[in-house]
């Protein structure tokens, strides 16, 4: 059996997020917005992480410590961003142009293109890969600490950081579409792409004993008559029906399709989370 508690579980949510935002930002497409966005999401979460695991619950040096340098390093570069902001994007800034072209061909109207700082340089998103490598070394020291075989705890923990951070920015990216309606799909089929990938060890490291297998065959009472165990599988094959529907909406020319996907991942991260926490409840 494996110990889980709500310090690990947002210091992996928050090291999942950041890690697939760089994932996005790398491909100098989404607005700078969205960046701000994130790591200011999972800098609180990571903050977050650190308060409970040093006042609430009992401290571990090394995930509570690796939380706060996870917060720090989110902040830095969201300060980075916001102080290069002049610089835009250079993907969207050169898709913003090409098209401003092509109208001007087609109508004879011609577009204002945004002015940008040409003296200021770009947001590196490599500074994206400092606070989830901060992150993930509180995961591991998690994972160890929880007790069970290392190897299957480690892998639960990790697995399921990916897991849920790709999830839950595909979904955030997804309604960044009615913020940019110009971006391209590529940077949420990418997100939806790993989502499918992840979901494979994901359910397979919470079946591997002791773990799911055990509660479906009894080995395990959940406390409610087999109710959260059937509720554990309902979510694990939700999700996986959701995210392959994603997909194929994905694929529809018109820009409705995005907005339909947008919901189905809505959907798909409720899911993916009780596929995740409803398994770690039982297991604990």
């Amino acid at each position: 059996m494996i110990d889980f508690d709500a310090a690990s579980m947002l210091l992996q949510w928050s090291a999942g997020g950041l890690l697939f935002l760089w994932v996005t930002t790398r491909r100098r497409e989404v607005s700078l917005g969205y960046g701000w966005l994130m790591r200011g999401t999972y800098l609180l979460m990571a903050a977050g992480a650190f308060y409970i695991g040093q006042f609430v619950i009992e401290p571990m040096p090394v995930r509570d410590y690796a939380s706060l340098l996870t917060a720090v390093a989110a902040a830095v570069a969201l300060g980075s961003s916001i102080l290069r902001r002049k610089a835009g994007v250079s993907g969207q800034s050169a898709l913003a142009e090409s098209r401003s072209e092509r109208v001007a061909e087609m109508t004879g109207i011609d577009r204002a293109v945004a002015v940008k700082d040409e003296s200021v340089r770009e947001f590196d998103p490599r500074l994206d890969l400092v606070a989830p490598a901060f992150g993930f070394i509180g995961v591991i020291a998690a994972g160890l600490e929880a007790g069970g075989p290392a190897w299957l705890s480690v892998a639960r923990f990790v697995t399921g950081a990916l897991f849920l951070g790709c999830v839950t920015d595909a979904m955030l990216l997804g309604h960044w579409y009615l913020v940019q309606p110009g971006l391209a799909r590529g940077a949420l089929l990418e997100l939806v792409r790993w989502t499918m990938w992840l979901w494979i060890p994901e359910v397979v490291l919470l079946l591997v004993p002791t773990g799911m297998v055990s509660a479906i065959n009894g080995t395990i009472d959940d406390g409610y008559n087999g109710l959260l165990t059937w509720f554990w599988i309902m979510c694990a094959v939700t999700t996986i029906g959701l995210v392959i529907t994603t997909r194929l909406a994905l694929k529809e020319r018109a820009y409705s399709a995005v907005m339909a996907a947008t919901g189905l991942l809505y959907l798909a991260i409720m899911t993916a989370f009780g596929t995740d926490l409803v398994a770690r409840a039982l297991l604990s």
